[in-house]
């Protein structure tokens, strides 16, 4: 083995910190919780070491919260309480059925049209072959409910075993409002039903507004304008609302957090003082990876950060190393190859896009992969690490 020569690259760790609880003093606790793992395990902390934080507890530790009767009042003085359209909500317990909830309980109607053959995040209504089958048109077709359950029947999540359509029902109808399912993919439909609507799809919900508007709606709203404001002093998200909400209880949601830059910011000069090393510090939420088998696209949050220190902006800027091995350096073998291929690194340019030596880097934000790496470092079940700790992420070849 070569001397100083590492043979290891990035390490993302999960980091074990108490059960949060609102009030709580994160950064001390975020910051205590990773020297004290540092201590333990016989590791030290680097410049440019990343530590990541759960959304989760940033927003328990903010006690930001709000109640089903807190959206209903806020969609009953927004929308006026008759028939309100929501449109292309995502097919999620957890994510949207609450929210659905107060919604219904601000209303007397509500139209439900569900985007077809999935929704915006690939959770699968009815399968593309079913669609193809009947002979629809997913682009055009507008479906009433008997329409659908004639040509589909009954259709279950595949990993939740839930009917969707059926489940929703019985949410707004047990909320006190009538309820009428229609699916469509072009938001223009739902003006047949009622000019009041409720877009509910998240990375697409400008150009849903806008189509809406110029369609000629007389209230347009999206989740993110859904308790963007306290009411009756509930937990709010100025820039999100209900968007990268979560089902808290039975009758709360907890929202995405706000106001996050200064706590990276405190973690990460808290860290500075205590070791002497510079970390990037950011705060997580889902991670924006696709599953293979299921076809879900993980990203439900309407960002994968909110909040992230200075260090963190931007995206990798890499050479693809199998490119030069078997071109520039085909030539070369062993320490030859080792020493060109560290010299190409320690020369390359400041800015590679759209160079060949790049093609196949991924040319994503560096939050949004580094926060998938957390994500799924840190899972979303019982592990006890909303805290991800991630060293050597941008360490290269070269680095030793």
């Amino acid at each position: 083995m070569e001397k100083n020569t590492r043979r290891v690259g990035t390490v993302s760790r999960g980091i074990r910190c108490p059960i949060i609880r609102q009030g709580d003093d994160l950064a001390a606790i975020v910051t205590d919780s990773v020297l004290a793992a540092a201590a333990e395990e016989g590791f030290a902390l680097r410049d440019r070491d990343v530590i990541s934080v759960t959304e989760s507890i940033v927003a328990r530790s903010q006690g930001n919260y709000a109640s089903v009767k807190d959206i209903a009042g806020d969609v009953r003085a927004k929308c006026g309480g008759g028939t309100v359209g929501v449109i292309f909500p995502i097919l999620s317990r957890n994510r949207f059925a609450i929210c659905l909830r107060g919604i219904a309980m601000g209303a007397k109607k509500i139209v439900l049209m569900l985007s077809y053959p999935s929704d915006e995040v690939g959770n699968e209504l009815v399968s593309l072959d079913k669609v193809d089958e009947a002979g629809v048109n997913p682009y055009s077709d507008v479906l009433t409910l008997k329409q659908y359950r004639d040509l589909f029947g009954e259709n279950r999540h595949e990993f939740t075993g839930v009917d969707y359509v059926a489940y929703y029902t019985e949410v707004i109808e047990q909320a006190g409002a009538e309820a009428e399912v229609v699916f469509a993919n072009q938001p223009r439909a739902i003006l047949d039903y009622t000019d009041t609507v409720i877009t509910c799809d998240i990375h697409t919900r400008a150009r849903t507004k806008r189509i809406l508007k110029a369609a000629g709606a007389r209230v347009v709203l999206g989740l993110d304008e859904i308790l963007n404001a306290p009411v009756n002093g509930s937990g709010y998200n100025e820039k999100y609302g209900l968007l990268g909400s979560n089902k808290s209880t039975e009758d709360t949601v907890k929202l995405f957090p706000r106001e996050c830059m200064p706590l990276v910011e405190e973690i990460q000069a808290r860290i500075l003082k205590a070791t002497g090393s510079h970390v990037e510090v950011m705060v997580y939420g889902d991670g924006a990876f696709k599953d293979p088998k299921g076809k879900i696209w993980e990203l439900a949050d309407p960002v994968v950060s909110p909040a992230f220190t200075s260090g963190l902006v931007g995206t990798p800027n890499e050479l693809k190393l199998k490119y030069l091995a078997d071109n520039d350096y085909a030539h070369l073998s062993g320490e030859e190859l080792k020493q060109a291929i560290e010299s190409s690194i320690r020369a390359k340019d400041g800015d590679l896009k759209g160079k060949m030596v790049s093609e196949g880097t991924t040319p994503r934000q560096l939050t949004d992969l580094i926060g998938s790496l957390c994500d799924l470092t840190s899972g979303s079940g019982d592990k006890g690490t909303p805290v991800v700790l991630v060293q050597g992420y941008f360490d290269n070849y070269t680095n030793n």
